[in-house]
Formats: structure tokens, C-alpha cells, sequence
């Protein structure tokens, strides 16, 4: 993986606390930052690449309290 897809994993799981508060949220980050540090060693996976794209496409809800 080269700096930009790695840059974009850590991004998306940084986002997936916001998109999915809690252990969901908090689980999909983790994955991802696993991914990032060892599983590209494995080779590029359509999942992670989806999980990504997922991620990154979503609407983040703003927090209670938070103007729009």
C-alpha cells in the first residue's frame, strides 16, 4: 500500500467512531488501524477496500448539542 491508501485507512478509522458511536464504532477503528499497521502484508481485500470507501462516504450526524 503507498502513503495515500494507508493516510486514508487511518482517516476512515478515525470517522468510524463518529459514524458508529460506541463498541461498533469503536471496533471497525481498531480493525482498520490493524490494518493499516499489519494486514496490508496480506494484500489489498475488497472488504477493507468497501469498509473504506463505506467510511468515507457516509454522513457523519452532528452530536447533540452541535449546530448545523
Amino acid at each position: 500500500m503507498d502513503q495515500h491508501e494507508r493516510a486514508q485507512l487511518r482517516t476512515a478509522a478515525f470517522r468510524s467512531t463518529k459514524i458508529f458511536p460506541g463498541a461498533v464504532g469503536e471496533l471497525l477503528s481498531g480493525e482498520l488501524l490493524a490494518w493499516d499497521e499489519f494486514g496490508y502484508r496480506l494484500g489489498a481485500t475488497g472488504l477493507v477496500r468497501g469498509i473504506v470507501h463505506d467510511v468515507m462516504t457516509a454522513v457523519v450526524e452532528p452530536e447533540h448539542g452541535t449546530p448545523r
